[in-house]
C-alpha cells in the first residue's frame, strides 16, 4: 500500500548537526533565568535605594547581590549608578510596581528551581514593593 521511504529523513541530519553543540541541562537554564530576573531586580532594587534610602533596600541588595553571584558561578552582577534623578512620587510608585513583578518572576522560576535561599528572598522583596505601593507617599 505505502511505498517505504527510500531517503534519510532530514530530522536525523539536524540530529547529527546538533551532537557537537554544547547542550545545557533544565537546571542550567532555570539558574541563568533565575539570575537574569534577580539581576533585573538588582538594579531596580538600586534606584530605589537612591531615590528613596532605607536600610532594608540596602539589605535586599545585599541578598540580591550574594543569589545571583552563586547562580553566576561567582561572578559578580554587573552594577551600574542608577540614573533617575525623579523621586516623585509616581515614579517611585512606578519602580516599586516593577520591582514586585520581577520579583513575582524571580519566585515562579525559584520555585519551579527548588532554590529555598532565593524563594525566601524573593517572597520578602514580593511583600515589601508590594505594600511600599500600597502606600501613598
Amino acid at each position: 500500500m505505502y511505498e517505504p521511504i527510500r531517503t534519510k529523513s532530514v530530522h536525523s541530519l539536524a540530529d547529527d548537526a546538533l551532537r557537537g553543540l554544547p547542550q545545557r541541562t533544565r537546571e542550567e537554564e532555570l539558574d541563568i533565568r533565575l539570575a537574569g530576573h534577580l539581576t533585573a531586580l538588582l538594579t531596580v532594587t538600586d534606584e530605589l535605594r537612591v531615590l528613596t534610602p532605607d536600610a532594608s533596600l540596602e539589605a535586599a541588595a545585599v541578598e540580591l547581590a550574594a543569589l545571583v553571584t552563586r547562580l553566576s558561578g561567582g561572578r559578580a552582577p554587573l552594577r551600574a549608578e542608577p540614573s533617575a534623578l525623579r523621586a516623585d512620587a509616581p515614579h517611585v510608585a512606578s519602580l516599586h510596581a516593577r520591582a514586585r513583578m520581577l520579583a513575582g518572576n524571580a519566585l515562579s522560576v525559584a520555585t519551579s528551581r527548588g532554590d529555598e535561599a532565593a524563594t525566601v528572598v524573593t517572597t520578602a522583596r514580593l511583600e515589601a514593593h508590594g505594600s511600599a505601593e500600597a502606600v501613598p507617599a
